[in-house]
């Protein structure tokens, strides 16, 4: 039992008064003689032990009153925490990522959660709401009600971490204040599993909402694997979650015209390849028929008319084999060209993407100010030294990009170490090969590149390709006299990728939430701005300038999967497409059932009402006004009865 007012339970002290009076009263019983006192004697007796328990009667009954109305006054409650004087506080963290689209019992789990939470929660009392997206602070229900009615879906989840550190942030530094946070999800698994941190002041109440039926399909990717005689290979890629229906119908869309139809059968594969007669699909988009979470039924992509990378070749000497390079570039992706070192025109040096010092003994001041010039435009240069390289030039310029090239060496070494996650060589290995042909070298450079990622390796460590953000160095002459690295497999992807880097034309598609970049090769103003169109909204992503390509990047916007067109000021130029990332599609989830300090419910309703019982204030003062008037009753009774 608490109080509201405890210091009038001093007042307790003041029913010493009446005791004393009791025990040190002035007023005696007088003695009468009379001639026959043994009647007498009798009666006094018996009056004088009536009269002391009536006494004492009267004074415990006027105590226990005294002290009801004291109780009464000091406001007696009770509570599981104290809460007089303190404003309970409400946080409440709403999971609206995609997987809440599934359907529970009565409609998809993130609608019915909101409508749960306008029946629950008292219009006019504070709380604060936290979403993936958006956060709503010191407010009431009844001032958000029609926002939560039309929350959106969002493309990615928080981390529980993150969702958790987001939400404590809105709580007050009110050490005496309740505070209570309900985390409203399908706890979906993630990397890191949900619990609560260590050392909180609040209670975490985790409401789990579980659908029905745990299965879906989904669009998972789709790729180019192929184009022979005019015609497109595309292949797509679906991912199943639980039980699936059997048989599910691919589409391909270019808008709204029907290219190809399919049907994966998942008891035998979750991969189908169309074969289309069109090489330009700039609003593709897959899609199946799948009664699970509506938005990865749909996978948009955007095949454009190919931009051609602008490959210079620079070599000195003639008699130098370069066959396998212009095999390399012989491709319609890319504008090849090639030339001598006496020959080299520097203006053309700036309308070029990739340049290629291919085995030059000598770099001239000249061209070693041309090409750090070109790098500043944002212009990729790929060196291959020569056997008798001038070591001087050589270092001059690579000394403002922390390299340094030593003294050669002449011994056979072999490339036997693959650096699988270097940028270069990502989606190029399905595993990591462990038992192959190594390439080989007679001769190499050993360099000092402290600040630089080694590509490709010697076994002994020591570095054969090394990049340095827009600049690629082989440490080793490529020749077939001192190398037989040209007649493998692996300088196509080396070089291929290289030349990718150099212009990075828009992918099939990107990923919604993710970093994303791709060149935009086209001649600007110094004031000039591409913008990204979608319906009737025009965004202006991040873009850097350089001679004659933009670069564009996008992270949290867009927001919106679809069809975006890259347009300078009306001029459509190109179009690029953004879908929902899939980690949502995996209808995976974690058990709450062993979470220490978090009380798991399956409801809205029972979270509440969890709350709502652990502070609910019992108040006792009307006990004791009702015990003061029962005393009073009782002294009334024994002063008119009592013989």
């Amino acid at each position: 039992m608490q109080f509201k007012h405890p210091e009038i339970l001093y007042a307790l002290f003041l029913l010493v008064i009446p005791i004393i009076v009791h025990l040190f009263q002035l007023r005696k019983f007088q003695k009468e003689s009379f001639t026959n006192v043994a009647f007498l004697k009798q009666i006094t007796l018996q009056t004088r032990k009536s009269s002391q328990i009536k006494k004492w009667l009267t004074l415990l009954t006027r105590m226990l009153l005294l002290a009801c109305l004291i109780f009464a006054f000091a406001q007696p409650y009770t509570a599981s925490k104290n809460q007089f004087n303190t404003q309970p506080e409400t946080v409440i963290y709403l999971d609206n990522s995609y997987s809440m689209e599934a359907k529970g019992e009565k409609g998809p789990l993130l609608k019915r959660a909101i409508q749960e939470l306008i029946e629950n929660l008292d219009p006019e009392a504070p709380i604060s709401v936290v979403t993936n997206t958006t956060s709503f602070s010191n407010t009431n229900l009844k001032s958000i009600q029609n926002e939560l009615l039309q929350l959106p879906y969002a493309p990615n989840a928080l981390p529980f971490e993150a969702a958790l550190l987001k939400s404590e942030k809105l709580f007050s530094n009110k050490p005496n204040s309740p505070k209570n946070l309900v985390f409203i999800s399908d706890f979906q698994e993630q990397q890191k599993p949900f619990s609560k941190p260590l050392d909180t002041s609040y209670t975490l109440h985790a409401v789990k909402l579980k659908p029905q039926v745990e299965s879906n399909v989904s669009v998972d990717s789709v790729a180019v694997t192929g184009k022979e005689l005019g015609k497109l290979k595309l292949r797509v890629f679906l991912k199943a979650t639980g039980p699936t229906a059997g048989t599910v119908p691919v589409s391909v869309y270019n808008n709204q015209t029907l290219l190809a139809k399919a049907t994966i059968d998942f008891s035998e594969t979750n991969v189908t390849t169309f074969t289309l007669t069109e090489n330009h699909i700039p609003n593709g988009k897959i899609v199946i028929e799948d009664a699970g979470l509506p938005f990865d039924n749909v996978l948009y992509f955007s095949l454009n008319k190919p931009e051609k990378t602008k490959v210079l070749h620079i070599h000195h000497q003639d008699n130098l084999d370069v066959s396998y390079i212009e095999r390399l570039f012989n491709n319609p992706e890319f504008e090849f060209s090639t030339t001598f070192l006496n020959n080299l025109n520097y203006s053309v040096i700036e309308n070029q993407q990739l340049l290629i010092l291919n085995e030059l003994t000598t770099i001239p001041s000249s061209l070693i100010n041309a090409i750090q010039s070109f790098i500043k435009r944002g212009g990729y240069v790929l060196m291959i030294p020569n056997s008798l390289a001038n070591l001087q030039t050589y270092n001059a310029f690579l000394e403002p990009y922390n390299m340094v090239m030593q003294a050669g060496i002449t011994s056979e070494k072999r490339v036997s170490k693959i650096s699988y996650a270097h940028p270069l060589y990502k989606n190029v290995f399905e595993k990591q090969e462990t038992n192959f042909q190594y390439p080989k070298v007679a001769s190499y450079y050993p360099v000092k590149a402290n600040t630089s990622s080694v590509a490709l390796a010697f076994e002994d460590g020591k570095p054969f390709l090394v990049t340095q953000n827009q600049l690629a160095l082989f440490t080793s002459p490529l020749n077939k006299t001192n190398s037989n690295f040209s007649e493998y497999d692996l300088i196509v992807p080396t070089f291929y990728n290289i030349a990718q880097q150099s212009l990075k034309t828009a992918r099939l598609y990107f990923t919604i939430g993710e970093e994303n970049s791709f060149d935009v090769p086209v001649a600007m103003q110094a004031d000039g701005v591409l913008t990204l169109h979608y319906n009737e909204q025009t965004t202006i992503p991040l873009q850097q300038y350089f001679n004659n390509k933009v670069t564009i990047t996008t992270t949290d916007i867009p927001d919106v999967a679809g069809f975006y067109q890259v347009q300078d000021k009306q001029n459509p130029i190109s179009t690029v497409s953004y879908n929902y990332a899939r980690a949502e599609s995996k209808l995976s989830y974690q058990n709450l059932e062993n979470l220490e300090q978090v009380q798991v419910s399956s409801a809205i309703n029972t979270a509440f009402d969890t709350i709502k019982s652990d502070t609910k204030i019992n108040a006792l003062w009307k006990w004791f006004v009702i015990f003061a008037l029962v005393f009073t009753c009782i002294e009334m009774l024994i002063l008119k009865y009592f013989k």
